[in-house]
């Protein structure tokens, strides 16, 4: 057995674990936050064309989470130079465990984060943006159930009061960020309160006059169990936004079991959605079961759970993965229901008269005799981008330890592994568009980030960074303060 294997042999395990605490610790007694003053409907845009600050003598660069260890490397976004590491983004850590340890309630989900997503680490860091000026980073951390604000100068020259701002989520553990496209607004995934929260990621004043503050609370939106990717359309109208279900849950079994279970009323995972909200009112628009969605197209028993999602130019095309899938799925938003009637209604909201699937992609499967309880989270590939043209997909091969540029006309993949790259490409966890028709890619089990040419299917780039890289997104820092270092 390989020490690979073996490794994630043991984690099934501790996933099993977390699922127990997760089913006898009930998630709705978590303390309410206090209910921000209410918005009227002007109040809700910011002023007409407003953007958030930005600034001369910035550097572009790629923020690098290592969830495990609660750091971040820098590295710069055009010659990959590795600019700075181990940035700490849990300067409060010991005032963090000793609110946790205090109550038995926090410390129980703490520790089935640890045992279950954490894959026996706890989680420290799962997503992060700048803010436009290269001031400030905003964090999520999963194991604190919190987003903070970090002021980018103290944290990497390890000055007192990194920490400008926090927010406590709802619930037990935060993950996915989004960032609107003109940098005023932060969606937080609220992971065991099936809601996506907006907070404002930079001071601002809205239409209305009403004046936030960085870090403020204005909105949220419904989600379906264990709420996970947001991404807003090109220009910030619409946010195409997935639940996952259970993940932790053990008993993962095969295409036999689940076909015992009806995936509109999984009792196991639970509701898993894709929906389309409207940014201006938080209206949600469009919501789907995408198992429902994937069977009524042939593809019956695959999971609901949309994964990591890549949206084509022009925002009518979306392509995502679902859980235990080696590839990924080819959705139409605007073509119409392909049987026609409404099969199925989600917490009020009715099928959409739109919308279907329009074929799979098939990668290598290169785990086939792995059982499903071993992939990370039901994760067989965690991680898609689109290149500019929208022509290639960069995809994440996770629990197949490669990553793939693919043709999106042909779905002809090119591979890069240890053996194309003479480089590990141990369990990547998440890829994203980078500068210049880049694909930037976390490689979470190597410690290590990979840059590909979209065009040419260059390998650019391949750097060691921190412990467990997961979320890489593209930032800025001061060039002034990039001299300090």
């Amino acid at each position: 057995m390989s020490p690979r294997l073996a490794t994630r042999l043991v984690t099934a395990g501790c996933a099993a674990a977390a699922a127990i605490a997760a089913f006898v610790v009930p998630t709705s007694v978590a303390p309410a936050a206090p209910t921000p003053a209410p918005l009227t409907a002007a109040d809700l845009a910011p002023l007409p064309g407003a953007v958030a600050p930005s600034a001369e003598g910035l550097r572009d660069v790629m923020w690098v989470g290592n969830n495990w260890d609660g750091t971040a490397s820098v590295v710069d976004a055009h010659s990959f130079d590795v600019l700075r590491r181990g940035v700490n983004l849990i300067p409060d850590k010991r005032q963090e465990m000793n609110t946790i340890l205090a109550n038995p309630l926090s410390l129980a989900l703490f520790l089935a984060i640890r045992v279950g997503p954490g894959e026996g680490h706890d989680q420290y860091v799962d997503d992060m943006f700048t803010t436009r000026d290269g001031r400030f980073l905003a964090v999520s951390r999963p194991s604190f159930a919190d987003v903070v604000w970090i002021d980018i100068r103290k944290a990497t020259l390890g000055l007192p009061g990194a920490i400008v701002r926090e927010q406590q989520m709802d619930g037990f553990r935060t993950d996915h960020m989004g960032l609107s496209p003109n940098g005023l607004r932060l969606l937080v995934s609220d992971s065991t309160s099936r809601q996506v929260i907006e907070y404002a990621m930079v001071d601002q004043t809205l239409a209305g006059g009403r004046v936030l503050k960085m870090g403020d609370r204005i909105r949220t939106f419904p989600s379906g169990e264990t709420p996970h990717e947001s991404n807003y359309t090109k220009f910030g109208a619409q946010i195409f936004h997935a639940s996952i279900g259970r993940v932790y849950t053990p008993g993962d079994g095969t295409e036999a079991l689940d076909a015992l279970f009806d995936p509109i009323g999984d009792p196991v995972k639970g509701d898993r959605w894709f929906q389309i909200v409207r940014t201006g009112d938080f209206k949600i628009l469009k919501r789907w079961e995408i198992g429902h969605e994937l069977e009524e197209a042939g593809f019956p028993h695959m999971s609901s759970a949309v994964r990591p999602m890549a949206i084509a130019p022009g925002s009518r095309y979306v392509y995502f993965q679902v859980s235990f899938f080696h590839g990924y799925v080819k959705f139409d938003t605007q073509a119409p229901d392909l049987n026609g009637t409404t099969d199925y209604t989600l917490e009020g909201e009715p099928e959409p008269t739109t919308g279907r699937v329009l074929g799979i992609v098939n990668l290598e499967n290169r785990v086939p005799t792995m059982p499903r309880d071993l992939y990370v989270n039901d994760s067989a590939h965690h991680g898609l981008s689109i290149n500019a043209k929208g022509t290639t997909l960069c995809v994440a091969g996770t629990m197949d330890d490669y990553a793939a540029l693919v043709n999106v006309r042909t779905g002809r993949p090119r591979y890069y592994d240890e053996r194309t790259t003479g480089h590990d490409y141990g369990k990547p966890y998440w890829t994203t568009e980078g500068l210049g028709d880049t694909c930037w890619i976390s490689l979470s089990e190597s410690d290590a980030v990979a840059v590909l040419d979209t065009n040419t299917g260059e390998e650019l780039a391949y750097r060691q960074v921190g412990n467990h890289p997961q979320r890489v997104r593209h930032g800025y820092v001061t060039e002034a303060l990039i001299a300090e270092w």
